[in-house]
């Protein structure tokens, strides 16, 4: 079995380390990096909400994903170019919005929309699950700065959320994969969770070799103990703010 990157353990994920107020203009930031991923998360409030929303009372969250066109290994034209983002780039931007409204109270919000743009600056495998993690603390941020201004009476969030990818590679289960380890991934998935580890989403295949219930109750477990870092680094970036703070 080689070794990994960085001499990591199988159940260990890359060091996180989570920057906040990272953009001057966008009411909530953060950079998020994970080994050689690097994601930038601003979010952004708007006054105004979908059309199914107009009249209800209640906000909306969302989020847009994009790649910067040398995050990878080659230069990708950028998606503005080329008319339209690509299907994956779409489900991705889908799953953040999902992810950070499940955790969010938007009647809380009224009438308002927080957009969470999360930019891939440099990729090395687990962009998406960077950008739910990174994209939370720049959310929760954003909140802060809408009940300073009065414009909020709480900060409307029940709970932390954070995601990390696990995968079987060479028959081993491993947490954090990066790009070598997930190209060569028999199974791979992203398991989306809360600090109270209630699952959010979970997403995973059989890529190559199908697997048994014993090793999803295996990936399941290092997962959360995955999870379990990433909810301390969010806390940290966040100022250990106690539970109750943060709408619990």
């Amino acid at each position: 079995m080689s070794p990994r990157a960085g001499g990591r353990k199988p159940l260990q994920i890359r060091t996180p380390k989570i920057t906040r107020n990272q953009n001057i203009h966008a009411e909530g930031s953060a950079l998020i990096c994970m080994g050689n991923t690097k994601v930038l998360c601003n979010a952004s409030v708007e006054e105004r909400v979908p059309p199914f929303l107009r009249g209800s009372g209640s906000g909306w969250v969302t989020a847009e994903y994009a790649m910067l066109p040398r995050a990878t290994q080659t230069r990708s034209m950028r998606e503005a170019i080329s008319g339209r983002p690509s299907g994956r780039t779409q489900e991705i931007s889908r799953l953040i919005g999902r992810c950070l409204r499940a955790v969010t109270l938007l009647e809380v919000l009224g009438e308002r929309t927080v957009i969470v743009d999360c930019d891939v600056l440099q990729a090395d495998g687990g962009t998406r699950t960077a950008a739910i993690t990174g994209g939370f603390v720049a959310l929760v941020d954003a909140f802060r700065d809408m009940a300073s201004k009065g414009i909020i009476d709480r900060l409307p969030v029940t709970d932390y959320v954070a995601a990390v990818s696990v995968g079987i590679v060479g028959g081993r289960v491993l947490v954090d994969l990066d790009y070598s380890e997930d190209s060569e991934a028999e199974v791979d998935m992203n398991f989306v969770a809360t600090g109270a580890k209630r699952f959010v989403e979970i997403q995973g295949c059989a890529e190559r070799t199908p697997f048994t219930a014993e090793q999803m109750e295996k990936m399941t477990q290092a997962a959360l103990k995955g999870l379990r870092r990433l909810v301390a680094e969010q806390r940290r970036a966040l100022d250990r703010p106690r539970f109750r703070e943060i709408g619990a």
